[in-house]
């Protein structure tokens, strides 16, 4: 599958979100085409025309939600950002990293509207609201999490869970792809694999860029004749403004989040669930996430 095809930005189903204006952001050429409008709404608002500027709007709190608000923002564009959660995060990372990220969001500008939900998009420029609300947009960007593209793979019949290919621990489809045929020689990486990690000891889907470089390593070393295993922690780093978050986890879930605050706005966040360290997220603390990523692959409990 080509590079940035295995995985499709999700779409929910509402009213008009499959207008070809609503932008996602996937490829380069959606930077590209994201960075000419964010230019040109710049350019309109100067000589106090800020206010009365119509926002660049973008649907969805998460990380690509967050990292695509703060870039338009530092481009000098008005930005508005909808979101489900009472805070961007929020039911990942726990209520107090949502409030510092919402407070990073604010000091560049973006407007956040919170615990809202879309009902319907209109002409690719005009977001409804369920409470009736109607937001003007200059141009709509959909930030919500992508699902994987394994049309080709359920055509060819190998085995799919979470809607992704079944691997083994070194990326190798593990069964045949028809009844009575041999075992496949097919491998698969990166967003449309569900992989099987040797330390975590069961399957798991993840969107991580530097897991699929990780994931593709092990693939060539087991087409190379090698006996290499996937085994790593997933993790990957998200650039909000100025604030870089590290962040490593299992990825299903937590039930105890244990937020550290240190000097100069520096904070670690150990989650854990049934007292076993699960998770780590760090800003400006990198020995903290070197650490927590050890830890978790040990299956370390939490002091």
């Amino acid at each position: 599958i080509p590079t940035g095809v295995s995985g499709a930005p999700n779409l929910p189903d509402i009213p008009g979100l499959d207008d070809d204006a609503v932008m996602t952001m996937r490829t380069v050429p959606d930077s590209v085409e994201l960075a000419v409008r964010a230019r040109a709404v710049a350019e309109q608002m100067t000589d106090g025309r800020r206010a009365s500027a119509k926002p660049l709007l973008v649907i969805g709190t998460g990380f690509i939600g967050c990292e695509i608000a703060a870039s338009l923002a530092l481009m000098g564009v008005r930005v508005t950002m909808i979101g489900q959660e009472p805070r961007p995060q929020q039911a990942r990372l726990g209520e107090q990293v949502g409030e510092r990220i919402a407070g990073w969001l604010a000091e560049l500008g973006v407007e956040l509207i919170a615990g809202a939900e879309v009902s319907a998009v209109h002409e690719g420029r005009t977001v409804e609201l369920e409470d009736g609300r109607r937001i003007e947009a200059s141009s709509i960007v959909l930030g919500m999490g992508v699902s994987p593209r394994a049309d080709l793979a359920r055509a060819a019949g190998l085995p799919l869970r979470e809607g992704a290919v079944l691997v083994d621990g070194s990326m190798r489809v593990g069964q045949a792809s028809r009844a009575g045929e041999a075992q496949c020689a097919v491998f698969a990486v990166g967003d449309v694999a569900c992989a099987y990690n040797a330390r975590a000891g069961r399957h798991l889907r993840v969107e991580h860029w530097g897991d699929a470089l990780g994931q593709g390593e092990v693939a060539g070393g087991a087409l190379a004749g090698g006996a290499a295993a996937w085994d790593s922690v997933p993790g990957f780093w998200s650039t909000i403004g100025e604030h870089t978050l590290k962040y490593a986890a299992w990825g299903d879930g937590h039930d105890d989040a244990r937020f550290e605050q240190h000097d100069d706005g520096a904070f670690t966040v150990w989650y854990s669930r049934e007292g076993a360290l699960v998770g780590v997220l760090a800003h400006e603390r990198d020995e903290d996430y070197a650490r927590g990523r050890e830890l978790i692959g040990a299956g370390a409990g939490i002091a």
